[in-house]
């Protein structure tokens, strides 16, 4: 019986967790490096940076402006001074920030976010 209840147990929470995780959007893509270099790189584009100033200091995607997710406050003002009928590009060091901060595009009222789910360690890796 201990193992029956066990076993419920579990598979309610797995299946809590797994509903937890984001859901998919028709406002947002998820973009690899190969869709970068095509439609973003020499172009004229929203391209954001979310990580703090000293990541982005330390290293950047050319013509991508900085607007630190972790400033919460600052970050949705930032955002709002983009043009919400184009697309925004996101990116931070490896998904997951920029994942987060498309949910706040999407809630401001953005409709064409573009997540680059590698990063920009997956931009210095594939160079």
């Amino acid at each position: 019986m201990k193992n029956i209840l066990r076993l419920a147990l579990s598979l309610v929470l797995l299946m809590g967790v797994s509903s937890c995780q984001s859901q998919e959007s028709a406002n947002i893509t998820k973009v690899d490096n190969t869709f970068i270099k095509q439609e973003v790189i020499g172009k004229n584009v929203q391209l954001v940076d979310v990580r703090t100033p000293n990541e982005y200091n330390s290293g950047h995607i050319d013509n991508a402006v900085n607007f630190d997710l972790s400033r919460q406050k600052a970050f949705i003002q930032q955002i709002n001074t983009l043009d919400k009928d184009k697309p925004v590009y996101l990116y931070c060091a490896v998904g997951s920030r920029s994942a987060y901060a498309a949910k706040i595009l999407e809630r401001e009222g953005f409709t064409k976010i573009f997540d680059y789910s590698g990063g920009y360690m997956d931009w210095v890796r594939n160079q």
